[in-house]
């Protein structure tokens, strides 16, 4: 017996409507102890975090926007939020929606529901909507809790962009809530395949991890330098984009088509997910998974997904390679620096300068003259000079190395003049304050130029 004779079982009964049947669902949703408790926690670990983190002395200088957390607010919810792409965000959408449908294998209760609801397609769109409330609900806390703590424990004071623009606390404030608004993209991609996996997996425990798994294998395959066509066709790109939102101008390009690709995921899994839920046998009480052949026609679709999402990238920009281009990174880092500069001659007391004024450029060298000058690494050497204002035709010199990511972030680590980059704290009027050009967070855009050959 299918699912669509399954629906009609009482003659001439109409289907509960689809409100009445959300609101079942969440509820059952949120009487779960497991759900209980990951709202509580969405909700007041990362005010805790970020209010623990801000006072300590050492900061998470590893994560972006991790070494502002003593100088602004904003910074802790970003910490937070670079950390949730990475693993948490991941793992809530695994234990909600990846279990939607495997509970009711667990428990038995498929005959009872068909009964009541006398629908199978109001039971998909009742539990796809009620997972994707909760997913909101503690996407949410996670917002407004790393926000909260931020602002109650440092302040609402401006925040350093990637580039090292200073963005107003207003700014700041919208920036954030953007970048938040941003990762509910990827978040429902992989909501959408929590969704598949449950329905083509039954009650086997599986079903509960593909997306956590997913998300450990897109998060290797991030750490290796990938094309830059094949990079932006994951659908974790968009875990990486947001870091876009805070340059100036603002990265569009990966922004515009993480969000693409991760809308597609989501339609596609969601459909694919619904296709098998309608085909199942709700008969069968040994019911144990769709089988090999579900699984295929699950699994299959999305990595043809992924094949038409890379080749659409590469038709729509002409990026090629890691996208990791000696001119660009040199364009970031002198822009970075200038921006910085006029911050450390605020906190000096000094004369106010301009970018204009400044002139700042960089030349940089990968691991010598015997290795191409492209790519990620941590062999990157940068020489900046600007311009000293007021001083003629004197120019001023830093060194710095480089750390890069193959997703473009980079970590430029000050090696000298001393009273530039060289320390890690500068004496200003009101005591020693953090050197702002000591070490320097920035962001190379992927999709900026075309390398040649």
């Amino acid at each position: 017996m299918t699912a669509t004779t399954a629906s009609v079982a009482v003659p001439g009964a109409r289907p509960a409507p689809l409100g009445r049947g959300y609101r079942f669902e969440l509820v059952k949703l949120l009487s779960q102890w497991r759900v209980r408790l990951l709202v509580l926690a969405c909700w007041v670990a990362p005010a805790g975090f970020v209010a623990v983190v801000s006072r300590q002395g050492s900061l998470p200088t590893d994560t972006v926007f991790g070494r502002w957390m003593h100088a602004t607010g904003w910074a802790g919810s970003l910490v937070v939020l670079a950390f949730a792409c990475g693993w948490v965000l991941p793992l809530l959408t695994a234990l909600v929606a990846g279990d939607a449908f495997a509970a009711e294998d667990r428990l038995g209760t498929w005959r009872h529901l068909l009964v009541t609801v006398r629908s199978p397609r109001r039971i998909f769109a009742a539990k796809a909507l009620a997972s994707l409330t909760v997913i909101v609900l503690l996407v949410a806390g996670l917002t407004a809790s790393g926000i909260a703590g931020g602002l109650v424990s440092v302040g609402n004071r401006p925040l350093v962009g990637l580039d090292g623009h200073l963005l107003a606390p207003s700014d700041a404030a919208v920036t954030v809530l953007l970048a938040w608004a941003y990762v509910l993209a990827p978040t429902l991609a992989f909501a959408a395949v929590g969704l598949l996996g449950s329905v083509a997996l039954g009650r086997s425990p599986m079903g509960l991890l593909v997306p956590a798994l997913l998300a450990f294998v897109l998060q290797v395959a991030q750490l290796l330098p990938l094309p830059v066509p094949v990079r932006l066709a994951l659908p974790s790109s968009g875990f990486l984009a947001w870091r876009g939102l805070f340059t100036a101008p603002a990265q569009h390009g990966p922004l515009l088509l993480g969000l693409g690709v991760d809308l597609a995921w989501a339609v596609v899994a969601t459909a694919l997910a619904y296709r098998l839920f309608l085909r199942r046998d709700f008969t069968d009480l040994t019911f144990d998974g769709s089988g090999r052949g579900a699984v295929v026609a699950g699994a299959l679709p999305l990595a043809v997904l992924l094949l038409v999402s890379g080749a659409a990238v590469a038709t729509l920009t002409p990026a090629r390679g890691t996208g990791v281009e000696r001119v660009d990174l040199q364009r970031s880092l002198a822009g970075a620096f200038a921006h910085l500069y006029r911050l450390q001659t605020r906190q000096l007391g000094r004369p106010a300068v301009t970018e204009a004024q400044l002139r700042s450029t960089a030349s940089c060298d990968k691991g010598g003259s015997r290795v191409l000058d492209a790519g990620p690494g941590n062999d990157w050497r940068c020489v900046v000079t600007w311009h000293l204002p007021g001083a003629g035709a004197a120019v001023g010199t830093a060194l710095y190395q480089l750390d890069v990511a193959a997703d473009g972030r980079y970590v430029a680590d000050g090696d000298g003049p001393k009273e530039v980059n060289g320390y890690f704290s500068v004496r200003t009027p009101d005591g020693d304050a953090p050197n702002p050009l000591w070490q320097l967070d920035g962001t190379v855009d992927l999709l900026a130029s075309t390398p040649k050959g």
